[in-house]
C-alpha cells in the first residue's frame, strides 16, 4: 500500500559515473530505470523533480548537453540512467555513433525495469519517439512522461493526452507533467518506486 507522500523517497541519489563504454556500465544487478527523450523535452528537470533534488541532473537551454550515459544511484542497488536526448544536430555525427553501442547494451541488462520517455506535450510524439519505442520493445515496461504542460491550458492538456493514448495503444503507459507547477509528480515518483522495488 502506498504512502500518501514519497516526499524525500529519493533523497539520497547521487552521481556514480558517466559511463562511455559498456565496460563502465556498474555490475548488472539490482534495478535500474531509464529516462530517454528529445533533446530540450525537459528530461533533465524530470529527473530533478522526481528525485527532489535541484541539479542532480544538469538543465540546459542548449539541446544535446548529456552526451554519455549518466547513472545516479538513488538507494541501495537502484540506480537511474540518463541517456542522451536524440533528434537535434548540433552533436557530431561521429560522437552520436558511439551512442548506439551503449544503449543496446544497456537493453540487454537484466536490471532494467523499466523507462520513462519524457515527450513535450506541446509538441507530442515525433520520429525519434517512435524509433525509442520500436527499440524498448514489448520485453521493457515503457511510460511516457508528456512533460511541460504548465505551457498549455487544460483544453490543450486533455488534447495532448488522448493523443498520446491514441498513438501510443498498448505499447506504453502515459501521463501529464510538470516540473514546474509538480503535476503529475506524485503518480510518477511512485511508478519510480515500483519498478525499482521489483
Amino acid at each position: 500500500m502506498y504512502t500518501t507522500t514519497l516526499v524525500g523517497r529519493f533523497s539520497q541519489a547521487r552521481f556514480l559515473i558517466s559511463a562511455a563504454a559498456p565496460a563502465q556500465f556498474p555490475a548488472d544487478c539490482g534495478a535500474e530505470v531509464a529516462f530517454v527523450g528529445r533533446s530540450n523535452a525537459g528530461k533533465s528537470s524530470a529527473i530533478n523533480a522526481l528525485t527532489e533534488r535541484k541539479s542532480l541532473a544538469r538543465t540546459s537551454k542548449t539541446p544535446g548537453r548529456t552526451r554519455l550515459l549518466n547513472f545516479f544511484e538513488l538507494g541501495p542497488l537502484q540506480r537511474l540512467v540518463d541517456l542522451p536526448g536524440y533528434g537535434y544536430a548540433s552533436g557530431p555525427a561521429a560522437e552520436r555513433q558511439t551512442w548506439r553501442p551503449l544503449i543496446e547494451a544497456l537493453s540487454t541488462r537484466r536490471s532494467l525495469r523499466g523507462l520513462f520517455m519524457i515527450v513535450d506535450a506541446r509538441r507530442g510524439l515525433m520520429e525519434g519517439d517512435e524509433a525509442l519505442l520500436n527499440w524498448a520493445g514489448p520485453n521493457v515496461p515503457l511510460h511516457v512522461l508528456l512533460s511541460k504542460v504548465d505551457k498549455l491550458t487544460r483544453t490543450e492538456g486533455a488534447q495532448a493526452f488522448s493523443s498520446a493514448r491514441t498513438a501510443l495503444g498498448d505499447r506504453a503507459s502515459v501521463q501529464l507533467f510538470s516540473a514546474v507547477t509538480k503535476t503529475g509528480l506524485e503518480e510518477a515518483q511512485r511508478l519510480l518506486q515500483v519498478w525499482l522495488t521489483s
